[in-house]
């Protein structure tokens, strides 16, 4: 089985958030990616960017794998994979299809402060402490 670690952005030089940009513009924000379908018990965490600063309106493409392409100021966190940056969908060859779950975070703080190695569950935890608001975007997919 191959999953490949690739940029979430491939064919758009930029990806825009415009419709959650009031949201934006008045505080600091978050975006995970999750399989909630995964065979875990758990689910399964493929991105997390956090601690992206108020005011940013977009992603440039491949932003999970280049360090200069990252908002100032923010952080990746750990996947199920076992490393930082984006991972792909990937689920069981012969699964019914998996949901995965963008979700884009409206935060009360400007710093999620949690170490380089913490599993995505406890980024998801402090999120959650600190959500104002979100918006999640779901698609399915299958092997």
């Amino acid at each position: 089985m191959i999953c490949y670690y690739n940029a979430l952005l491939r064919e758009k030089e930029r990806i825009r958030i415009e419709p959650w940009s009031y949201l934006f513009n008045q505080a600091d924000f978050a975006i995970t990616m999750f399989d909630p379908d995964a065979p875990t018990g758990s689910g399964w965490w493929h991105w997390s960017l956090f601690n992206i600063l108020a005011g940013i309106d977009g992603l440039s493409k491949g932003v999970s794998n280049h360090p200069y392409a990252l908002p100032k100021g923010s952080n990746q966190g750990q996947t199920d994979f076992g490393k930082a940056g984006y991972a792909g969908p990937c689920p069981p060859e012969g699964d019914e299809p998996h949901r995965y779950q963008i979700t884009v975070y409206a935060l009360k703080t400007d710093n999620i402060a949690v170490a380089e190695d913490a599993p995505a569950a406890m980024l998801g935890f402090y999120l959650h402490q600190n959500l104002i608001e979100k918006a999640v975007l779901s698609g399915y997919y299958s092997r």
